[in-house]
């Protein structure tokens, strides 16, 4: 299909780190499954372009998977601004207001200083802008791939976060000249 573009979408590696932690960008990836990150190497298409967000667990990801991507801001997990470094059930319990009520919306609500998940999409919207034709590898966070879900299905935000997405899964979509197509989701290859 000439001017297609078929993109293979790869959740990065769990962080090595605490568990219920709002990562920051130069969280390192836990790069111990082997077997799962070789296996995920030999789905790739070897012609592909790769692309990753410019945080370290995902350029980590990338580089055990044997691409050197190019970083792309846009494909970057939503920004939680002042809650980034800190834990969820340290949040529940001291975060205030703010906290409960971005978890009653959370695709429209930003945290203090970040951005919303409904904003996220539209930044993976331009970034997936910049991916030409032909086979392409996103390695990426559990966000992105749900705002690239909602592009290609034209899902509201809410829907999309409904989407689980699971370390080192891979989801297939591709953008067509007629539209989108959705090949699946969240697959943990073997």
């Amino acid at each position: 299909m000439e001017g297609a573009t078929f993109l293979w979408l790869i959740r990065h590696a769990p962080v090595d780190g605490v568990k219920g932690t709002i990562h920051a960008a130069d969280a390192a990836a836990d790069l111990t499954d082997r077997a799962q990150l070789e296996v995920l190497r030999s789905r790739l298409p070897h012609d592909a372009a790769s692309y990753a967000s410019p945080a370290r667990r995902t350029i980590e990801t990338a580089r055990a998977l044997g691409l050197e991507p190019e970083l792309v801001h846009e494909f970057g997990e939503q920004d939680f601004g002042d809650w980034t470094g800190r834990r969820h059930d340290e949040l529940a319990s001291s975060g205030g207001e703010a906290y409960a009520q971005f978890w009653n919306d959370p695709a429209h609500q930003r945290p203090p200083g970040g951005e919303s998940f409904e904003d996220q999409v539209a930044r993976v919207r331009l970034g997936l802008a910049r991916v030409g034709a032909g086979p392409a590898a996103l390695i990426v966070h559990s966000g992105t791939i749900r705002a690239a879900l909602c592009i290609a299905l034209d899902l509201t935000p809410d829907a999309a976060l409904r989407f689980v997405i699971d370390p080192l899964s891979l989801t297939r979509i591709d953008r067509l000249a007629t539209g989108w197509r959705v090949v699946s989701v969240n697959q943990r290859v073997s």
